[in-house]
């Protein structure tokens, strides 16, 4: 009996956590999934950088009153596992966590976890009547889908191009180092820019910069972002 009880209440306090959340802060909200290959050839070197990058962003957007509390960070993660190791929460709550490197680059599955996560923070936003921006899903990878079958990467890539077309949401690639730019260019609609070598602390400034730009604006206006002097096209 007591089993029963509890997992009726589980739910409800669920969507009490959410209500109490959104009636503290019901500005509208930018959100933004970090989408990060954590594979094995992300190993030293450049899983360091990123670990760096990540805490540059928190620092970056809590300078800014409104951006801290309109920002949303979502990370996840892909190697040899998909892993949502930091659920959506405004800026100004955003603990950068430390990223390890190992295993293989699980990207089709990545990015359904990216679009998973906006879908259903979209529906949390419906349901407590907060407006917002259209999400960003900002990918950096050092390589190409392995690991897993075509199919789930056609399919994944197929999904994606979609909610870009219908706007639900605006993709961003960003290849490291060795990346394979051709490869990732077929996955997404917008072409993979090209970091200029470790340099994440330069890109995440640029991302601060921008998420900030755009929660300063009225939900759905065009907003012109930084030029990108950390990559290339």
């Amino acid at each position: 009996m007591d089993f029963n009880i509890t997992r009726k209440v589980m739910p409800d306090t669920l969507k009490l956590d959410e209500v109490v959340e959104f009636a503290e802060n019901p500005e509208p909200r930018c959100p933004c999934v970090l989408l990060l290959d954590t594979s094995g050839s992300m190993q030293g070197d450049p899983i360091e950088a990123l670990n760096q990058g990540l805490l540059s962003l928190k620092d970056e957007l809590v300078k800014n009153s409104l951006a801290a509390r309109r920002v949303e960070v979502a990370i996840v993660t892909f190697d040899s596992n998909v892993n949502v190791v930091q659920d959506f929460v405004t800026a100004d709550q955003f603990n950068p966590p430390i990223l390890t490197a190992q295993g293989l680059t699980t990207m089709g599955s990545g990015i359904n976890k990216a679009l998973d996560l906006i879908q259903e923070r979209k529906i949390q936003y419906r349901t407590n009547g907060i407006a917002y921006y259209r999400p960003w899903v900002f990918m950096i990878t050092d390589g190409e889908p392995q690991g897993e079958l075509d199919h789930s990467i056609e399919q994944a890539s197929q999904r994606l191009q979609t909610d870009e077309i219908n706007k639900r949401v605006a993709f961003f690639t960003v290849g490291v180092e060795n990346a394979n730019m051709t490869r990732l260019s077929k996955i997404a609609v917008r072409t993979p820019l090209k970091l200029q070598g470790l340099n994440f602390l330069e890109m995440f400034v640029w991302l601060s910069a921008s998420m900030s730009a755009v929660s300063h604006s009225q939900v759905d206006e065009q907003v012109a972002l930084p030029p990108i002097g950390w990559g290339t096209v």
